[in-house]
């Protein structure tokens, strides 16, 4: 046992396949790209993503879904055998598929195919939700809830993620996961004008009471997600802002939350964990990152493992920067920089001098903050993703491990005192320097605390 709460899920099974190539061409015939040397890769989607991540996570899952005999189908199960026990709902016709073209790992068409639904509940399924320790519904709007929603609203799941083509939540469910634009047109519409966090926060507050859920996540993509218990809502902003490839991050959110709560967290921690999760997913190339079946699970990525980071973003074509300092006294200009840093790339690891290494730059009597509480500072910035620390007088050392593309030094330094722009040069890195506001700097807060005291 791994002391995970067991999960079952339940929804409709789709299986997604991408397609994925270079485009530089328009064709002959038509203004549309030609896609090049397509690589094909197909993985769970719909329920079974959500239930194959959970399984990843090192939970035991057990997932409830049409699943049929076609070609599909049998894919499908190919790809879950390994991972989760599958209770199979008969279906009406064949598995439903997705397949997305991309270039350049940007979509340019989906195609959908398949239009099955789930035709009836088996005692098997109704024997699995009702003995559940957990249940995650994960309803696209094919069936499947529908089907068991008898035995759903006697023991209401802890998460009900829902689409536009799916029935309401039952009565009761703990949290309720719609996305922005799903929230909008779910809720009882009043006339309110639909205005960003304040039309958020007026559709989750209608669903918690039309549903009678409760709890209502709105999923906000890389503003994070708004939680709502009826009234004054609660914003959980994502730890970083990553605009690549977000599909499949609400799987990867409900995925979590619902193994959150399964193990005993509260909702807020459960949203708070789930935005976390679903932010690092995006950053690590969203759903075309998925572990193939055959891949051997490995440790969970650590938030503040700045090489795991910076592995992550690389393998998903992202751009890693660094940016170094002492950051003694953070100040208004640490800020600026570190926030014009992280728009220069995906992923933002801040190299923090330790104390010893402060000392020997600056003198005694530096650094007037102590490390731990540097760190604590700097990883509670949003534009920060991760701080790694280094003794050394130059970050040298740290840098050759991270291999960022781009470096980061305030303006207050000269080309002649970034040492670390020729090293960067050896895998194709840039150096750069940025400017601080004027006026702002450690050294002139600490003397004017100190003429203030006297």
């Amino acid at each position: 046992m791994n002391g995970k709460t067991p999960l079952v899920v339940v929804g409709d099974a789709l299986l997604d396949r991408d397609l994925t190539g270079r485009a530089e061409r328009l064709a002959p015939d038509a203004p549309v790209p030609v896609v090049d040397d397509c690589g094909e890769r197909t993985r769970p989607g719909g329920a079974a993503l959500a239930a194959y991540l959970a399984a990843r996570d090192g939970r035991d899952v057990t997932l409830v879904a049409g699943v049929g005999d076609d070609p599909a189908s049998h894919a499908l199960r190919r790809l879950l055998e390994p991972w989760l026990t599958l209770i199979p709902l008969p279906l009406t016709g064949p598995l439903s598929e997705k397949t997305r073209v991309l270039a350049q790992d940007r979509p340019v068409v989906r195609l959908d195919r398949g239009a099955g639904r789930a035709r009836e509940a088996t005692d098997a399924a109704r024997e699995a939700v009702r003995s559940a320790h957990a249940v995650l519904v994960s309803d696209y709007g094919r069936g499947t809830a529908d089907a068991l929603r008898d035995v759903l609203a006697a023991r209401p799941p802890l998460v009900w993620d829902p689409h536009p083509r799916g029935g309401p939540p039952v009565p009761g469910t703990r949290l309720v996961t719609p996305a922005e634009k799903e929230a909008h047109g779910l809720a009882p519409q009043d006339g309110t004008p639909r205005r960003d966090l304040h039309a958020a926060a007026h559709s989750a507050a209608a669903l918690v009471r039309h549903w009678r859920a409760a709890a209502v996540a709105v999923t906000l993509g890389a503003r994070g997600a708004l939680l709502s218990y009826g009234e004054h809502p609660l914003l959980v902003p994502a730890p970083a802002a990553h605009h690549g490839d977000s599909c499949g991050a609400g799987d990867r959110f409900a995925a979590t939350a619902a193994g959150l709560l399964a193990d005993g967290a509260l909702v807020a921690e459960a949203v708070e964990g789930a935005v976390a999760a679903a932010s690092g997913f995006v950053a690590a190339g969203g759903a075309a990152a998925v572990p193939s079946a055959d891949a051997e699970p490995g440790p969970p990525p650590a938030d503040d493992d700045p090489n795991a980071l910076a592995a992550r973003v690389r393998a998903a074509h992202g751009t890693v920067v660094a940016a170094g300092g002492c950051f003694d006294l953070l100040h208004a200009g640490h800020v600026g920089l570190l926030q014009a840093a992280r728009r220069l790339g995906d992923c933002l690891v801040v190299c923090v001098n330790s104390d010893a290494s402060v000392r020997r730059r600056k003198g005694e009597g530096r650094p007037v903050t102590p490390l731990a509480d540097r760190v604590r500072v700097l990883r509670a910035l949003a534009c920060v993703d991760a701080v790694a620390v280094f003794d050394e007088d130059t970050p040298e050392r740290l840098l050759a491990d991270l291999r960022p593309d781009v470096w980061v030094k305030g303006g207050d330094y000269a080309a002649a005192d970034l040492p670390e722009a020729a090293l960067l040069q050896k895998w194709g890195g840039q150096a750069v320097l940025l400017p601080y506001l004027d006026g702002r700097s450690s050294t002139a807060l600490m003397a004017r605390a100190a003429e203030g005291a006297r």
